[in-house]
């Protein structure tokens, strides 16, 4: 559990910087989202210090948003993915946040209409023929917004065109959370 710092973690707030934009691998042949998907997002670096914080930094993530988007949400265990994309799902309106939970044993969850945002999980699949048998592919096609736990583990076979969120440990309980 975090510390319980009451600061809201938001762009505002003296605790983020903008670095610069990490370049995404392009992939060939692979579907890809339009530019347009995230709407004006430079690169952020946000420091979160409660899990208050981080919903909060998901939701300001969640009002530049444009679907169709892809976004991978990227870090180690407990680092703070399916509380980022509570604030996330909860931001665009699509669910609320005690609704929204950790898509681990059923791998996929679907939240709303306008935007539907499926929260994907891939932590448990190992080999690409189990990345296959989801059927990622067709959401490619819908006008949603996909967000992916574990996504590095098949990076090569997602879109190139995405958004990744770098979820990292910083000094003692606070969370770095780095958007490209």
């Amino acid at each position: 559990m975090w510390g319980s710092h009451p600061g809201p973690g938001l762009p505002n707030s003296d605790r983020y910087t903008k670095p610069a934009r990490g370049p995404a691998a392009a992939q060939g042949g692979r579907p890809t989202f339009s530019s347009s998907a995230v709407a004006d997002m430079p690169p952020q670096v946000y420091i979160t210090r409660s899990e208050e914080e981080t919903i909060a930094v998901g939701r300001e993530i969640a009002s530049r948003l444009r679907a169709p988007a892809l976004v991978l949400l990227i870090g180690d265990l407990g680092a703070g993915k399916t509380t980022l994309a509570k604030g996330i799902v909860s931001g665009l309106g699509a669910a609320a946040v005690e609704d929204v939970s950790s898509p681990t044993f059923t791998l996929i969850h679907e939240y709303g209409q306008n935007p539907k945002v499926y929260h994907i999980d891939l932590y448990r699949l190992d080999r690409i023929p189990e990345l296959e048998t989801l059927g990622l592919d067709d959401l490619w096609d819908q006008r949603a917004i996909v967000l992916i736990e574990w996504g590095e583990k098949f990076s090569r076979q997602l879109p190139a065109e995405r958004v990744e969120i770098h979820l990292d440990y910083a000094a003692g309980e606070d969370r770095r959370i780095t958007v490209y």
